[in-house]
């Protein structure tokens, strides 16, 4: 009885064996490759961080978010006295490029060339830089979109036309006038206006910009922002979330547990937020001396 259970439990796992071994690719050497087609983009899911790894990578910490509404008090002028704790500069500077995992071993092995992948943003980048658009990288393209990188600081400048470049770009487009399509209202009071199509922030009052634009992660597709009209209900600038036992500085409150708040990471860094608004450690520093407990906040459009 336990060689017949023994054996069929063999010819299962050997039935198993096959099916899987059926499905795998079959790789012929010394074969002429086909034509491989126009360059498809490197799906966003597949990007990494575009410098040589490390044991310690201080921008891919983050900071989650409170998931429900936290619990509201008067913080005592002690707790108020204390400032958060501020990121190194260089982490706080950085615009560090997501790039294919063969592209940091090319970069990290010899000196920077251009990169011949195109990249999940070509299209745009190619417009924003007045440059032929068809969504294929080319020789042209890349030391085009090399330059740019290089005057913004973006490493590793490789032309590789990945999410960083192409916010840096809307943000730029966006320093002289961010409310020219007229999204947010323009009132005799403060609001503070989130794009979610370009992933940006100001706060305006009438027609008069007074901080920003400022670029912002904010929530994923699963745990979006709200849309919509809401108000700043609670400031905290040393909250500390208890659900998950990490600090959230400079926290600003406007629809139960999301905020503005600032991360030790990128704001770059996909997928997005459970539904905060993040903000680099210097703008929401900036902004808590902006906004006061009662200004009104206005979050539309559709996270790309």
């Amino acid at each position: 009885m336990i060689s017949h259970t023994i054996g069929a439990t063999g010819r299962r796992a050997l039935s198993v064996l096959l099916v899987l071994a059926a499905a795998l690719p079959v790789t012929v050497t010394g074969t002429a490759s086909a034509n491989p087609g126009p360059p498809v983009p490197a799906p966003p899911q597949q990007l990494v961080p575009g410098i040589p790894l490390t044991p310690y990578q201080p921008w891919q910490l983050d900071t989650p978010d409170q998931a429900l509404p936290p619990r509201v008090y008067e913080p005592s002028a002690v707790e108020d006295a204390f400032e958060p704790l501020a990121p190194p500069a260089a982490l706080e500077d950085g615009l560090i490029e997501y790039v294919p995992p063969s592209e940091v071993v090319r970069s990290a092995a010899a000196a920077v060339t251009c990169s011949k992948r195109t990249g999940p943003y070509q299209r745009q980048v190619e417009r924003y830089l007045k440059l032929r658009v068809d969504g294929r990288q080319s020789g042209p393209d890349c030391r085009a979109i090399r330059k740019f990188q290089a005057t913004q600081r973006i490493r590793p400048s490789i032309g590789f036309a990945g999410p960083v470049t192409w916010s840096r770009m809307r943000y730029l487009a966006a320093t002289r006038n961010p409310n020219a399509a007229g999204k947010c209202s323009t009132r005799g009071y403060r609001i503070a206006c989130v794009d979610l199509a370009r992933q940006l922030m100001w706060v305006q009052q009438g027609k008069k910009v007074v901080f920003g634009p400022v670029p912002v992660r904010t929530g994923k597709h699963e745990t979006p922002t709200r849309g919509g009209w809401h108000r700043v209900y609670w400031r905290h600038k040393n909250h500390f979330s208890t659900l998950f036992s990490t600090p959230m500085p400079y926290s600003q409150f406007f629809s139960g547990g999301q905020a503005f708040h600032a991360i030790y990471g990128s704001v770059y860094n996909p997928p997005g937020s459970p539904g905060c608004v993040n903000m680099r450690f210097s703008d929401s520093r900036r902004l808590w001396s902006v906004l006061r407990k009662g200004d009104r906040v206005y979050v539309w459009g559709r996270r790309p």
